[in-house]
């Protein structure tokens, strides 16, 4: 297959994620940006809401093996039940306040905990994997 070589101006926050993506997977930065040509580039966080982005954007620098864990993750059964009894409890309006900070705090928690594990799985599939369906 024949080649040919180009010069290309790309804005510094897309260089530095192709950067931050070659070191976490410990592959040229080329062969990175060959992916991003003939894939499209990482998923970006352009629709999450500004107050979860701090939250996600290490993600990119994370290798492989950190990823899946993050993606594989789950939370305890005290947690799941700490936040299903405090939810249940909401429905029917009987929430002290002190309870319903608390929710509120599990809420952002199990958002930001959510938001981790879907963008992991996201960038594990543009590196090539294959994620299972849960």
């Amino acid at each position: 297959m024949s080649k040919a070589t180009i010069t290309l101006e790309i804005p510094e926050n897309i260089y530095q994620r192709l950067v931050d993506t070659a070191k976490a997977t410990q592959r040229p930065l080329e062969e990175i940006i060959l992916q991003v040509f003939q894939v499209g580039s990482p998923p970006l966080l352009d629709d999450i809401p500004q107050e979860f982005k701090v939250e996600l954007t290490d993600l990119d620098q994370l290798d492989d093996e950190t990823l899946w864990k993050i993606a594989t993750g789950k939370k305890t059964k005290l947690e799941m039940e700490a936040y299903a009894l405090l939810i249940n409890k909401s429905k029917d309006h009987n929430l002290t306040e002190i309870e319903q900070l608390k929710l509120n705090q599990l809420r952002h928690e199990f958002d930001i905990f959510m938001l981790r594990k879907a963008h992991s799985a996201a960038l594990l599939r543009w590196r090539g994997y294959q994620i299972p369906n849960h």
